[in-house]
């Protein structure tokens, strides 16, 4: 309840009310989403991109950024948010790429609030509370088990999130192949050399302690990697 007041509450201020009036008459009385005009600006509504939260509200760079808001018309924004009926459109995308490559940055920078991501990092730290980086062997088993229930999910569109980011290293390209065709999923590689790589891993901070075991990682996925 606490997370709707403090929103409805920035939703009826003065200065949101004037920057909502802003926009729309800067970029006129159309819809950004599909394209049509409206009669009027009480039909259109502003939606952020970055969705907005009780943490980030007052961060006037998300908040009332003109780069973070489409102006669209109610009935849009609704299907935007999967909203009164609409499906959400399930968009699903593997980024695959070699270890200390930005996959997981890159996915943070394009995804949305309520997406599903399905990393193997991610999933060791989850059932270790270990950092991403340290990834105990004998818990593999139980972690292939979590990621291979949620690439089912994501097979058989199970639950409500509107897009899905799949991220992992897929050197082998018969491997990788079969997942996009099995997912209906979108491939984005992540083209970032050896040297890059391994420059990367000399600056990083948390695996400082680390580095003969990453770079092994590092050299493993280009040995075997095949475009």
């Amino acid at each position: 309840m606490a997370k709707y007041v403090v929103l409805h509450n920035f939703y009826g201020s003065e200065k949101w009310q004037t920057f909502r009036m802003l926009i729309i008459n800067q970029r006129g009385l159309s819809c950004e989403y599909c394209g049509n005009p409206v009669a009027k600006s009480s039909e259109l509504t502003l939606h952020h991109i970055k969705e907005l939260t009780p943490e980030n509200v007052h961060d006037t760079n998300i908040s009332l950024n003109p780069e973070n808001i489409m102006v669209v018309h109610h009935e849009c924004h609704n299907k935007i948010h999967g909203r009164f009926g609409h499906q959400m459109t399930n968009g699903v995308f593997i980024v695959f790429g070699p270890p200390m490559a930005g996959k997981t940055t890159y996915v943070r920078d394009r995804m949305s609030r309520g997406d599903l991501v399905v990393d193997m990092d991610q999933l060791y730290s989850a059932v270790s509370l270990l950092p991403d980086y340290d990834k105990p062997n004998n818990l593999f088993g139980n972690v292939i088990g979590i990621h291979n229930l949620l690439i089912d999910n994501i097979k058989t569109r199970l639950g409500k999130w509107s897009s899905a980011w799949v991220i992992g290293g897929y050197a082998d390209r018969y491997k990788r192949e079969r997942l996009v065709s099995n997912l209906g999923a979108e491939l984005i590689f992540c083209d970032v050399s050896k040297e890059e790589c391994m420059r990367r891993l000399e600056i990083d901070e948390d695996r400082r302690y680390r580095k003969a075991e990453w770079k092994e990682y590092i050299n493993k996925w280009f040995d075997n990697y095949h475009p």
